[in-house]
């Protein structure tokens, strides 16, 4: 007999949300957000809306190209229903389904991009939503991130140690999560942008943001990827 877990339910999570991270989206994330956004085509995923932060700058891109068709998933019913108010507010056409990232309800091969944006973090299994990735989006389609992941050294085992009452407080946030290394080694992408962020807010460090592209056969070794990419920091 198999389980299935609920899906995550954070009434007060969702209340505040908006207004604590208001200043952070002014000052911090804007310019990161526009990345994600730019040039989108085709049918496009946002995979964790959230309270559809990323809805505004989808907009924006509608403006330049019509035809992009969008859809979101949000698995938490509070953080969706703002969402849904916040597309609503902005005139946008776009599906908001409650599917977890583990299990998406989309045939494969269905999206030309997928967005995700401070997600992650929070996903309980990260390998399983990779592999719904991969088989959602096209071949050569584009999976674009912007994350925060495990620092080094003294934030490093900060983090560590704050992260189980961490996690409680900021529904499910893991501060010490290795994405990247999860994202490098996945064999259905290529990594064709990476850059670390020199911004952040205290435990919540370093950012990352890239672009992986999907492979319609396994890539090469991993290794070979990584000595080839080169390393860019970006001034926040």
């Amino acid at each position: 007999m198999t389980t299935t877990k609920p899906n995550p339910s954070h009434p007060f999570f969702a209340a505040v949300y908006d207004p604590v991270m208001a200043h952070a989206e002014r000052v911090l994330l804007e310019d990161h957000r526009e990345y994600l956004a730019a040039d989108l085509h085709g049918a496009v995923l946002d995979l964790g809306a959230g309270t559809g932060a990323m809805f505004p700058y989808f907009e924006a891109s509608l403006a330049h190209n019509p035809s992009i068709d969008l859809h979101a998933i949000e698995p938490d019913a509070h953080m969706r229903r703002r969402a849904v108010e916040r597309a609503t507010n902005l005139g946008l056409d776009i599906e908001v389904r409650s599917d977890g990232a583990g299990s998406l309800s989309y045939a494969d091969d269905s999206f030309d991009v997928v967005v995700t944006s401070l997600v992650f973090c929070t996903i309980p299994d990260v390998e399983t939503a990779l592999d719904e990735v991969a088989r959602v989006l096209k071949p050569g389609g584009e999976f674009r991130f912007f994350e925060h992941v495990h620092a080094d050294g003294l934030l490093a085992r900060l983090q560590d140690i704050v992260n189980p009452i961490w996690r409680r407080g900021a529904a499910g946030c893991n501060l010490n999560r290795d994405t990247v290394t999860m994202f490098r080694n996945h064999d259905r992408f290529e990594m064709t942008e990476f850059d670390t962020l020199e911004i952040g807010i205290p435990l919540v460090a370093p950012f990352v943001r890239g672009t992986l592209v999907s492979q319609e056969t396994s890539r090469k070794p991993w290794h070979r990827v990584f000595d080839s990419l080169p390393l860019v920091s970006i001034p926040g």
